[in-house]
């Protein structure tokens, strides 16, 4: 069986959410600032995922509206 890489990434932002919010929780206070980057890399691949996504497909109704007016 073919393990498909891109399900493997997609869990790789929120396991990391995951990770800094377990590390915040249970450890020491001294330590706790050593997951704050981890969950904030999380974070903003989340969100530059979502806004490419949102400019993708914003160029993409543009084109199609292009090809609407030419016919």
């Amino acid at each position: 069986m073919k393990i498909n890489k891109r399900l493997i990434l997609s869990f790789v932002a929120p396991f990391m959410i995951l990770i800094s919010a377990t590390g915040l929780i249970f450890r020491d206070y001294s330590k706790k600032i050593f997951y704050l980057p981890i969950g904030l890399m999380g974070i903003v691949i989340i969100l530059e995922r979502g806004i490419s996504r949102q400019l993708n497909r914003k160029n993409i109704l543009k084109k199609v509206k292009s090809y609407q007016k030419l016919k």
